[in-house]
């Protein structure tokens, strides 16, 4: 009799401690972290030049198109912030950052079902301006108008924008019903 809770607590241990199985995900995702910057800032270097170039200078519509691709890779860079943080925190161990005078007020509290809402706000939005990419770029040279794409398009993003009500309707009525 005594044999069993001695199994049971060393295997809720081990249960409990393979939680850090999941630190090497953390690493990979400051790894895409830094590749998005590299990519964000081949982007912004590329962009520059022709905003200020004479000649060869982008028109407002490529601005916007330039804005609109820094916006959304910034987007996305927020979204890995989230989840390392907030997926760390939330599965794995609290991040120990007492007197850290730049921890962001959120740090902490995005339990799991706020995490879900951050995510699908966020996957909304960058399908929101790669949608926008998409018809802005209707009509120039180069960019042949595939009906059938931007009918994906409009159906997947709706798709994303139904799941992140739904979702929220979930949240609200698991959060008006007794915890048991």
């Amino acid at each position: 009799m005594g044999l069993k809770p001695r199994i049971e607590t060393a295997f809720e241990r081990l249960l409990f401690q393979s939680r850090w199985l999941m630190a090497p995900f953390y690493v990979g995702l400051v790894l895409a972290l830094a590749m998005l910057l590299a990519v964000f800032m081949t982007e912004l270097f590329y962009y520059v030049p022709k905003a200020f170039v004479i000649g060869e200078r982008m028109d407002s519509n490529d601005a916007i198109l330039a804005v609109l691709t820094l916006v959304d890779m910034s987007l996305a860079g927020n979204l890995l912030l989230i989840v390392m943080f907030s997926g760390y925190e939330n599965f794995v161990s609290k991040l120990d950052l007492d007197g850290e005078a730049d921890r962001p007020p959120w740090m902490g509290t995005v339990d799991f079902s706020g995490l879900k809402m951050k995510l699908i706000a966020s996957i909304v939005a960058i399908s929101g301006i790669q949608l926008l990419k998409t018809f802005m770029n209707i009509g120039k040279p180069g960019h042949a108008m595939d009906e059938t794409a931007m009918m994906w398009g409009v159906i997947i993003h709706l798709t994303f924008v139904v799941s992140g009500v739904l979702l929220a309707l979930m949240d609200w009525l698991t959060a008006k019903t007794d915890r048991h």
